[in-house]
């Protein structure tokens, strides 16, 4: 089963407490995106065999919405951080790299 701690509450739920939201980091294109765009976004997603940054939101207990970091092939968790941050932080990245080495972080767009 898939254990988050909530960085709000500080609670760790477990799955059944949390709703799942997607993809983190994606890039939101205003009024002005191409149609290429606006597709991209709406519909070209990562489903990577490995690493992978999330949105989840703490339904049965604060409400917020929270980024987590997680390795979708083991459900290992490597962290949770607010959703208001745009890139991961450093010491997820760092806890990332030390347990899968080679693995490489890279800029979202």
């Amino acid at each position: 089963m898939l254990m988050l701690e909530c960085p709000y509450c500080g609670v760790t739920a477990d799955e059944t407490e949390l709703s799942p939201g997607g993809e983190a980091h994606l890039t939101r294109f205003g009024p002005g995106a191409s149609d290429d765009e606006f597709h991209d976004y709406l519909f070209m997603r990562e489903n990577p065999k490995g690493v992978h940054f999330e949105r989840w939101r703490h339904a049965y207990g604060c409400g917020k919405w929270f980024h987590a970091a997680r390795a979708t092939d083991t459900l290992e968790v490597f962290g949770t951080y607010p959703a208001q941050t745009t890139k991961p932080p450093q010491e997820i990245l760092d806890k990332i790299s030390a347990k899968r080495p080679g693995w490489t972080w890279r800029d979202l767009k």
